[in-house]
């Protein structure tokens, strides 16, 4: 099993912007869709963004427009970009395989141990 690390989390004020990374123990191509999944306190998990393997992005109606995923094959990589960031982005966002196909946004796992995002207003 791949074993997948996130960092890049912080405290920002809203309207800041954040660049998370994951990095993969083996090859992230095993997985046909990857994204990230965060979890805010009190809140069940949601899946925000996920990219296949041919580079097809989807992402929740509540990150469209301001979060791009990418991923790195050769790096065994995943980056999520987020911008004009909200208090309500707040909570823990982790990478994790998802199942295909991607426009479902559903985790198979719940990743790594996460990396905590904190948007005050």
């Amino acid at each position: 099993q791949v074993q997948l690390v996130e960092s890049g989390g912080g405290s920002v004020h809203a309207g800041g912007s954040l660049r998370l990374s994951c990095a993969a123990s083996g090859n992230t191509d095993t997985y046909a869709c990857m994204g990230w999944l965060r979890q805010a306190p009190g809140k069940e998990r949601e899946g925000v963004a996920a990219i296949d393997i041919g580079g097809i992005t989807n992402y929740a109606d509540s990150v469209k427009g301001r979060f791009t995923i990418s991923r790195d094959s050769a790096k065994n990589a995943l980056y999520l970009q987020m911008n004009f960031l909200k208090p309500e982005d707040t909570g823990m966002y982790y990478c994790a395989p998802f199942s295909n196909p991607c426009r479902w946004l559903l985790p198979v796992n719940n990743g790594g141990q996460g990396t905590q995002v904190t948007v005050s207003s």
